[in-house]
């Protein structure tokens, strides 16, 4: 069954077989999955902030505006659900993860992990060094329009070369840690590493 779902959606262009992991089908669509209902928003002015706290050396809250105001980039990548679709050449524009971190206060030493805090108590975990990647980053708008609520407007993180579920949308705070802590769906067997090409779908 798996193999004719995969022929009829396959839009793999030529030459692009080495981009897209095993176990993986190509579309054009970009499908929406998530755990809860989609937020809304009436004020983003006044009712929507960004938190960073844990292993640093303090606190940091940035508003709308102020989070806005940042230096963003624009990255081009593929991205691989763990549901076996990829999209190939996606679009985004936000904060580069380095480059949000010089906004923040000094990270400790003993800063290893990250877990990304979301709308209606969502988590996802991340080691940091995936963070430091220069295509990690805080995104806010796709293929040059502003996220659909469906897709994690007004902000989700972006974490290359991971199943997109690390890539948590409608994110709140960024918690900083010395230990790993599994997130949402990792807690319900999915694998904590989530490499595409080695096929880390599921915990053993």
């Amino acid at each position: 069954m798996f193999n004719a779902f995969k022929k009829k959606h396959d839009r793999t262009p030529p030459g692009a077989e080495e981009r897209v992991p095993p176990g993986q089908y190509v579309t054009e669509k970009f499908p929406v999955l998530h755990y809860g209902s989609v937020p809304s928003y009436t004020d983003l002015e006044s009712t929507w902030d960004v938190r960073v706290w844990g292993e640093l050396e303090g606190e940091a809250r940035f508003s709308f505006a102020e989070f806005r105001a940042l230096p963003t980039i624009k990255v081009t990548m593929d991205i691989h659900c763990v549901t076996r679709w990829s999209k190939l050449d996606t679009t985004w524009e936000g904060v580069q993860f380095k480059e949000f971190l010089k906004h923040v206060p000094p990270l400790k030493p003993t800063a290893k992990f990250v877990v990304a805090h979301c709308e209606q108590g969502f988590t996802a975990n991340v080691p940091l060094e995936i963070l430091l990647d220069d295509e990690a980053m805080l995104a806010y708008k796709y293929e040059g329009e502003e996220l659909t609520p469906e897709h994690g407007f007004p902000l989700r993180l972006l974490v290359p070369k991971k199943y997109f579920w690390k890539s948590a949308k409608w994110l709140r705070g960024l918690e900083f840690l010395a230990h790993d802590k599994l997130g949402f769906w990792e807690r319900y067997g999915y694998n904590n590493n989530a490499d595409p090409w080695r096929e880390e779908r599921y915990s053993d």
